[in-house]
């Protein structure tokens, strides 16, 4: 029996050429490509514009990705929602949703885990599963969509996984999002994270898109990010300035830095001119994000006045810098706890 096709994860082209090999005409495709990627439908019954004898063709040919909602957390204090995805596999993943008054943003997962191994991470805990596929990174806003009734105007891919691990699925799920036929969210309110993989930072940079690329930086020297992530083991902070400089040349989009701050660690005077020296030849921006405590990491949140002094010397030498605004802080805040958490409890029920 031949494989279905994920049609979801199919771009506009793609699809119109699958559509004419079932030996329909190629508006069907335009049809069927409003009904999944604008009308967020879950089922080709839906399609009511669609016969019934080429919605039963296409129940064979293709698969329609349809997350399911196992979990819902909802913040008491600014109405955040964190959702626990179910996958086809079984595999769970975290997405979140927060409301703005510049509009309301929604962060996705990339991955099933992570292998990258930040140390004040909770998604890296149990390693990686396995890339999600375009058409289940998008689901994650789709249904997100639906469930709340309201439209999502901004994308941060910084939940479980390093996107740019993911890479061409990351290129192809930008691709659908940002289509006119579809969500059409622009592609400036689109953030993708990356703790730092050089060689896709300008494999990036090269497709000129207009994305912006938040950079987890969490440390100014060599030393200081080895001792919190992996990766600079690998890649030096020359390389990645190196990297950050090319994206800012070939795109014009300047680099946001994610800089957690860990009590004891990074959050000292001497970090912060360490910080300033690597940020002023540069077009950045710096997002300073007290830590998110984590059980298995012994890791703490720096005094709210430890942050704000560093804020204001970065300010003082005119560094263009915010602190996170905390978002859902009386649910399972930190990447990968809500999953955690419900892997914890079934295994407790099964034993």
């Amino acid at each position: 029996m031949q494989k279905q096709i994920d049609i979801k994860s199919l771009t506009k082209e793609q699809l119109k050429n699958e559509i004419l090999e079932l030996g329909e005409k190629s508006f069907r495709s335009d049809q069927i490509y409003e009904w999944i990627h604008k009308k967020l439908v879950l089922d080709f019954d839906e399609m009511t514009n669609i016969k019934k004898e080429f919605r039963e063709k296409c129940k064979e040919r293709f698969i329609l990705t349809n997350l399911e909602a196992v979990d819902v957390q909802t913040s008491k204090i600014d109405g955040t929602k964190k959702y626990l995805f179910q996958l086809a596999d079984g595999n769970l993943v975290e997405s979140v949703w927060m409301k703005y008054k510049h509009g309301n943003s929604v962060c996705i997962s990339s991955q099933v885990g992570c292998r990258m191994g930040c140390r004040f991470c909770a998604s890296t805990l149990d390693g990686l599963e396995r890339n999600l596929t375009p058409s289940e990174m998008l689901d994650q806003i789709y249904k997100i969509t639906r469930l709340t009734g309201e439209r999502v105007s901004n994308v941060v891919v910084m939940g479980t996984g390093e996107p740019l691990d993911n890479f061409q699925n990351l290129l192809v799920f930008i691709q659908l999002l940002t289509d006119e036929y579809g969500l059409h969210i622009s592609q400036r309110n689109v953030t993708v994270s990356t703790c730092g993989i050089v060689p896709k930072m300008k494999e990036l940079a090269d497709k000129k898109l207009q994305i912006t690329l938040a950079l987890s930086l969490h440390g100014a020297t060599d030393e200081k990010r080895r001792r919190l992530m992996p990766v600079a083991e690998r890649y030096t902070i020359e390389q990645l300035m190196e990297a950050c400089r090319y994206y800012f040349e070939k795109t014009g989009r300047r680099i946001t830095f994610e800089y957690s701050m860990v009590a004891g660690i990074n959050d000292t005077s001497e970090d912060a001119g360490e910080i300033i020296a690597l940020a002023k030849p540069l077009n950045c921006h710096i997002n300073l994000i007290p830590v998110n405590p984590v059980a298995e990491r012994n890791f703490k949140q720096p005094d709210i006045s430890f942050v704000e002094g560093f804020k204001n010397k970065l300010e003082k030498n005119r560094i263009n810098v915010t602190i996170r605004r905390e978002m859902g802080r009386d649910i399972d805040g930190a990447c990968g706890q809500l999953r955690r958490r419900h892997k914890e409890e079934k295994e407790e029920t099964q034993c």
